[in-house]
């Protein structure tokens, strides 16, 4: 069946529940006038089921490919990332001193909740990218926002995040992987980056000139567990003196797994320093590498509640696309032999209303609790203490 974006149950949730016209209000987002929201909602939903949505069986069948250490995606995937990229979708909550639309952080939810509808494994790597975006522009320097945020913003770059070893799993506090300081040379003041990495989604891919990653490692004496660990920015390609991407940093991917449902996005096992030559540059003070990944997992939590909305609309499209189409049985009670739909039965409508329901609520409660985090943006008196409450019921309700 073909994709249908949900586009006028999203336009009330951003109105009514969101209530996204008082963010207007304030000039940090004047922007977000209602004609515009309009605009992206119709926009949105147009570019996922005209680009996006086309490519998921391809990109179930084929899937990424892995080749010594390079990664391919099926064919028509670069091309719909760049206009993706070209129609300004990657930007629209980013900050306009990097290049950003500056609008509400609940727009930007919602060229996700669209985007991953249609093709849930593609959304995956703009989904990571705006984590790095948000962690590198609370704890990175000034130098290292002018040097990355622009890009990563725009799309032309993409980032990922980096915690998960093969030898300790969720306990992040086990990690090995090592930074040594550097003392002398061109990469002086940086630190060269070992160790591996496992789970990392789109940690590698053809789609931009470079990929940002955030490695958590730990410093020579660093404190056992997660008080000893720091933040380091670790590029694909080394910035030359202009900031472009330049010579290859010390950086593979040895293999990628095979998920269920996700066989388009690359998850990835990232090897650093094999040839002892990766380097990377701390954000965030050493020791401070859980704060600033914790401001990328915040971002991820409520985005992860909002793939549960994206799964849960395309599954409830389809559900009903299959019931109207499934021909079984006489309608109970209708004095009929002839077979009807599905949808005709009493117990079938029931489920199908029950799935659009929830499916509803957990929307419902996304742009809520997106819209509190834009609230706290602003500074609205018990607007973060309302976010940091939804964000784990949206991850969990959602999920």
């Amino acid at each position: 069946m073909s994709f249908t974006a949900p586009s006028q149950e999203q336009n009330f949730v951003l109105k009514h529940i969101a209530k996204i016209g008082e963010l207007a209000e304030h000039d940090r987002f004047a922007g977000a006038s209602e004609d515009m929201v309009e605009a992206i909602v119709e926009g949105i939903g147009q570019f996922a089921v005209g680009e996006f949505a086309p490519l998921n069986r391809i990109g179930d069948t084929v899937g990424a490919q892995w080749n010594d250490g390079e990664v391919t995606l099926p064919a028509g995937y670069k091309e719909a990332y760049q206009k993706f990229v070209e129609g300004g979708w990657a930007s629209i909550d980013g900050a306009e001193d990097f290049g950003g639309q500056g609008l509400p952080y609940s727009l930007s939810a919602l060229i996700l909740e669209t985007c991953g509808a249609a093709n849930f494994a593609f959304t995956l790597c703009p989904m990571l990218s705006f984590g790095a975006i948000e962690a590198i522009h609370a704890h990175g320097s000034d130098k290292q926002k002018a040097q990355y945020l622009p890009n990563l913003i725009s799309g032309a770059w993409t980032g990922t995040m980096n915690l998960t070893e093969p030898q300790a799993g969720s306990d992040v506090g086990a990690l090995r992987s090592t930074a040594e300081p550097i003392e002398s040379g061109p990469h002086s003041g940086k630190y060269k980056i070992k160790g591996q990495k496992i789970f990392i989604t789109f940690g590698e891919h053809e789609l931009t000139d470079n990929i940002v990653h955030l490695v958590l490692a730990r410093t020579p004496n660093a404190p056992e567990g997660t008080r000893g660990i720091s933040l380091f920015i670790v590029p694909k390609y080394h910035l030359d003196t202009d900031g472009n991407p330049g010579e290859t940093n010390d950086v593979k991917c040895v293999s990628i797994e095979h998920k269920i449902g996700i066989h388009a996005s690359p998850t990835c096992v990232m090897a650093y320093g094999e040839n002892d030559a990766c380097i990377g540059e701390m954000i965030g003070g050493e020791f401070g590498g859980m704060k600033a990944m914790f401001t990328m997992m915040n971002n991820a939590r409520i985005n992860v509640g909002s793939q549960g909305v994206q799964i849960a609309e395309r599954a409830t499209q389809q559900a009903a696309s299959f019931a109207a189409e499934r021909i079984q049985s006489a309608r109970a009670g209708s004095g009929s032999k002839t077979a009807v739909a599905i949808i005709e039965h009493p117990d079938v409508r029931r489920m199908l209303l029950r799935s659009k329901a929830l499916t509803q609520a957990a929307r419902a409660l996304l742009y809520y609790a997106t819209s509190a985090v834009d609230r706290a943006t602003l500074g609205i008196e018990g607007a973060k203490s309302r976010a940091e409450i939804l964000t784990p019921l949206i991850k969990g309700y959602g999920t």
